[in-house]
């Protein structure tokens, strides 16, 4: 039962590493490799347009199943982080979404390529931070935790 219960409390942890790797590697990996290495780039902007969608899923699913988990949860550390993750969670989820939702689109039919693809980048990096911010509050937090009872039962 012990160990269920450390599980459950990692979720928070485990959901805000996988929003922010995923995006990472994405972003800063994978497509870059696309441009590099597809024939043209109108085959790798659209091959990069359906992985960014796929992304868009997993980080809405992450960053909203994190809010309400850090939410919900009675955290091991201080409960007001938890309403900082929260709203870096909400808004990393927002980002995701517009990206998906109102910027694409534009993309997608080419209007005003330069700016649309501005404004996603723009998104898109900041989408990053939230879910970097998220996973080193939670992990700042989970030491510090681990480290107050450690002295606790010394």
């Amino acid at each position: 039962m012990q160990s269920m219960q450390g599980i459950l409390r990692s979720l928070p942890l485990w959901f805000s590493a996988a929003w922010a790797m995923g995006l990472t590697n994405l972003g800063f990996f994978v497509v870059p490799m696309l441009f590099v290495h597809l024939p043209t780039p109108a085959i790798a902007g659209a091959m990069a347009g359906k992985l960014f969608s796929a992304q868009t899923l997993i980080s809405a699913a992450c960053a909203l199943a994190l809010a309400v988990l850090v939410r919900t949860r009675r955290l091991a550390f201080a409960d007001a982080t938890g309403r900082p993750i929260a709203a870096l969670a909400l808004a990393g989820a927002l980002m995701a979404l517009l990206v998906e939702f109102a910027v694409s689109p534009h993309i997608i039919a080419r209007d005003n390529l330069a700016l649309w693809h501005g404004i996603g980048t723009g998104l898109y990096f900041l989408q990053w931070l939230c879910a970097v911010l998220c996973f080193g509050k939670l992990v700042l937090g989970t030491n510090a935790a681990a480290n107050a009872s450690d002295k606790a039962s010394a």
